[in-house]
């Protein structure tokens, strides 16, 4: 398991815009399981649906592409590097997410040639698919 601490040293990201909160589990060149505990307290849901508080679709592919690049990072000697999106397709949002809800996202590595990774995702509440996406990330230098 990868707690929140460790994310924080594999990702630049934060508040509020880190949607990783623990990897469960994590088979380096093949997968990995990340958690998203959604709250009502999250800065989205005072704009997104006020009175009906619903997580953006957006902000679901973007939570499993965080756990993708901790799988990169995992997978790969890609230390001192990012991952950045390079395509997002074949997207398709099933469910809505609602605060309360735990955002269960699994992330299978497609391909890898050369520092650009394919990823597939899919992102469950309880066993219910929420969203589901295929991404490619390409990994560089951190400055671009």
């Amino acid at each position: 398991m990868i707690d929140i601490k460790e994310i924080q040293t594999l990702l630049p990201h934060r508040y509020p815009f880190l949607l990783v909160d623990r990897i469960i589990e994590l088979k380096p060149g093949e997968k990995a399981i990340g958690i998203k505990n959604v709250t009502a307290n999250e800065e989205f849901f005072q704009g997104h649906f006020p009175g009906n508080p619903i997580m953006p679709g957006v902000l679901m592919v973007e939570a499993m592409a965080q756990v993708a690049g901790i799988l990169a990072f995992k997978s790969g000697d890609i230390q001192g590097q990012s991952v950045y999106f390079m395509s997002i397709e074949k997207v398709k949002f099933r469910r809505p997410v609602v605060p309360g809800d735990q955002l269960r996202m699994e992330i299978k590595i497609l391909q890898q040639r050369g520092n650009v990774w394919k990823f597939s995702g899919h992102a469950f509440v309880e066993d219910k698919i929420a969203s589901e996406a295929e991404f490619t990330a390409m990994v560089t230098d951190k400055e671009i």
